[in-house]
């Protein structure tokens, strides 16, 4: 998959992500595509570990995986925040 693939998957699942953890006032586009990208960096991970396929292209797949990474990103940042 391609950086603008990244981009894209990254900034929905980093905005989907944002609204769900009440984060979505607080960050704008940019933080959405980077908490996005690294969310699915963070949930192919998890899926590697539990024994699924991570992000395997440009997919709704791929979407729920760093969807799932970046709610887990953006929890763990709100805890240390707290």
């Amino acid at each position: 998959m391609g950086i603008i693939g990244w981009i894209i998957i990254g900034a929905l699942a980093g905005w989907l992500a944002s609204m769900v953890t009440g984060n979505d006032k607080k960050m704008g586009a940019f933080a959405n595509i980077c908490v996005g990208i690294i969310g699915g960096f963070l949930g192919g991970f998890i899926m590697n570990l539990l024994g699924g396929a991570g992000v395997t292209g440009f997919n709704l797949w791929s979407l729920l995986v760093a969807f799932i990474g970046s709610c887990v990103l953006l929890f763990i940042v709100n805890k240390i925040r707290k």
